[in-house]
């Protein structure tokens, strides 16, 4: 499930050496951790309240992160170079980058309660689809067909992650903590 992810990020990276200036173009354990010792002790209620904890910190901390990046946009590229190209184009990447935190953030913390919930198969799944059956095809189609370059590389990376958090957001909806609870506990008896 990891890798699938991760290997995405690198697919989408050398994808970006190809454009003509590549050089321009260029947390989760403790949930998880958490979610699997209550659900392992028969603590449904509290792995709940756990995962509300996590999920409201990762909303305050993509509302703060992402705003203080978009108003600061002009000063980050700053930051990084005196090149006004260099400067101009993390001024027009910055949106994207605001909203990959946003995605980016969720998703961690959500792909933190799958792994401590067991869920490695269906969060392997998820990512496969997320990332390799939409987000990657629609990065190569943004970026080399409609010619949006890099812009294009982020909107397709945007579609996977958000893909993707919806996904496991949908399945944390509708988990039952309960059997989730007496499933831990099964699969803890069974490997003693």
């Amino acid at each position: 499930m990891v890798c699938l992810k991760w290997w995405s990020f690198e697919v989408l990276t050398l994808l970006s050496g190809l454009l003509p200036n590549p050089k321009l173009e260029t947390s989760v354990l403790s949930i998880c951790t958490r979610v699997s010792n209550e659900l392992g002790s028969g603590n449904p209620q509290k792995a709940l309240v756990a995962v509300s904890v996590a999920m409201f910190l990762a909303v305050v901390e993509t509302v703060v992160v992402s705003t203080v990046t978009f108003l600061c946009h002009r000063v980050l590229g700053k930051a990084y170079s005196n090149d006004e190209q260099v400067v101009d184009y993390v001024t027009a990447i910055a949106p994207f980058l605001c909203l990959s935190i946003i995605t980016d953030s969720l998703q961690a913390v959500i792909s933190g309660i799958d792994r401590g919930s067991g869920w490695l198969i269906i969060g392997a799944y998820v990512n496969l689809g997320a990332f390799y059956l939409v987000g990657i095809p629609v990065a190569s189609l943004l970026c080399f067909v409609v010619n949006l370059k890099a812009k294009g590389l982020w909107i397709g990376l945007l579609v996977g992650s958000a893909i993707q958090a919806t996904s496991f957001s949908l399945i944390l909806v509708f988990t039952n903590w309960q059997k989730q609870a007496i499933k831990a506990k099964k699969r803890i008896s069974e490997r003693r």
